[in-house]
């Protein structure tokens, strides 16, 4: 009874539901790896990221077959869907660094449930943010010019172009990310080995996991890489779409010239990235029923995060407004009234609603731990957030210096093709992502137990 008693710990202080123990953990979470039983939800999701991605595959085939003119992108808007939808990735994939470099160096044990898969939608949502830029250059086979490689005829990338800076932030971004995740998976990968039944789940486990094998040793070798690798990935938080944005703001064009795109940039990613962990995350719980494990606490203060990101998003659209009216240039106040008021006025007060009007239902309490209101939210901020970056580039080139040369841009059925397949990419990713490694981290969850907690009581 008096172990019980030291067990016991204040409600507030709970980061998992009570009653849980070393051994209910790790079952919990690695029966959805080991289980011959396949949910319906899973085989369903599966079939439909599947289907999305063969639609992803037949428009590749046919752009590179005819070329990129099978888009939309006309004079003088030459980005359009692509660009769109590799700002609208890569901001997806914030939440995941956020949540495992920042959090873990702020010791916010909350990020413990919800880390492990938040990573690993981070690795999948920069691979199908890296599809559009390859794609888009036409050649994509001729990707490695921008890699400052040796060559006989010198053909050297021009490093004053913000789409090179690209190359070297994403891909720096991915790395890491990848380290951080398979750092991360290193104790979890052991355990599996040591449950798995068949000798197939044993090698293959076994050849992950890296020798693995709880030592004092190997734990203090993990904690070392982890802390590095977090001290490398959390200024790429900020950095990556920083870069990002000076695809645009280093431009002239109107609508673009700004210098508070970095910061803007940077908490409309967490926005969005924070909203794909809710759409991940809710239906996830509810399934495999992890609802011990992923409480009302994590949706909170994801919920949390995304009203304060949402806010700085919602001031960042006051100010690049006011600061059209405040230079006096009238090619900018140009820009921003015609978002306002012309052909894309429909999708720009849309995107007002979604980013600004509806998420400011999470300032309430009971708002923020409901399960479908949160989901549902979510899904409004991923269209808002995916407007946003639709906004900015297509009605900002449509309307250049130069009247005549003024068009729309009009998605034709290969784009908007190109754009939901590689959602199903994501999913088909993802989804195999759970039936083969623990989506939440075993180890990390342990260490949140009130057990622990009393066993380090005693040894000291």
């Amino acid at each position: 009874m008096a172990d019980e008693q030291l067990i016991e710990t204040p409600e507030r202080e709970r980061v998992i539901a009570p009653g849980y123990t070393f051994g209910t953990v790790t079952d919990q979470i690695a029966s959805v790896v080991q289980t011959r039983h396949t949910p319906g939800f899973w085989i369903a999701s599966f079939v439909v990221g599947f289907l999305l991605l063969q639609a992803l595959l037949l428009s590749v085939v046919l752009l590179m077959w005819k070329g990129v003119g099978v888009w939309g992108i006309r004079t003088p808007v030459m980005w359009g869907f692509a660009i769109t939808n590799f700002v609208w990735w890569i901001g997806i994939g914030h939440a995941g660094t956020l949540i495992s470099a920042i959090l873990l160096l702020l010791n916010q044990s909350w990020r413990n449930s919800i880390n492990r898969f938040a990573e690993a939608m981070t690795l999948f949502a920069v691979a199908c943010a890296g599809l559009f830029p390859l794609l888009h250059m036409g050649r994509p086979w001729l990707f490695y010019w921008m890699l400052p490689y040796p060559n006989t005829m010198r053909v050297l990338p021009n490093f004053r172009s913000p789409l090179v800076w690209d190359v070297f932030a994403v891909s720096t971004y991915a790395t890491v990310s990848l380290l951080f995740w398979f750092v991360g998976l290193i104790p979890d990968l052991g355990t599996l080995r040591d449950r798995a039944r068949g000798l197939a789940g044993k090698y293959i486990y076994g050849f992950l996991a890296m020798g693995w094998r709880g030592s004092a040793k190997h734990w203090s070798i993990y904690e070392t890489a982890s802390l590095l690798l977090a001290g490398l990935a959390t200024p790429l938080v900020l950095s990556v779409h920083t870069v990002v944005s000076f695809d645009f703001t280093v431009a002239i064009v109107p609508g673009w010239h700004s210098t508070f795109f970095p910061p803007y940039f940077v908490a409309g990613a967490i926005y969005s990235g924070f909203a794909m962990v809710l759409v991940l995350a809710i239906p996830l719980r509810a399934v495999y029923g992890l609802q011990g494990l992923i409480t009302d606490r994590h949706l909170e203060n994801s919920g949390k995060i995304m009203l304060a990101t949402g806010l700085i998003v919602a001031y960042a659209y006051i100010m690049e407004t006011f600061m059209a009216w405040y230079s006096g240039s009238v090619y900018e106040q140009q820009a921003f009234w015609n978002r306002m008021t012309g052909p894309y006025s429909a999708q720009y007060w849309f995107l007002i609603s979604c980013n600004v009007v509806a998420p400011n239902l999470l300032w309430f309490k009971k708002f923020r731990t409901s399960p479908v209101l949160l989901f549902a939210s979510s899904i409004i901020v991923l269209i808002g957030m995916w407007l946003e970056r639709y906004m900015i580039i297509v009605s900002s080139l449509a309307q250049d210096f130069v009247p005549s040369s003024w068009a729309l841009f009009r998605a034709t059925r290969w784009d908007w093709a190109t754009y939901w397949g590689t959602i199903g990419f994501f999913m088909v990713l993802f989804f195999l992502f759970v039936r083969a490694l623990p989506m939440i981290s075993i180890f990390e969850v342990r260490t949140l137990l009130p057990q622990a907690k009393v066993r380090e009581e005693v040894r000291r």
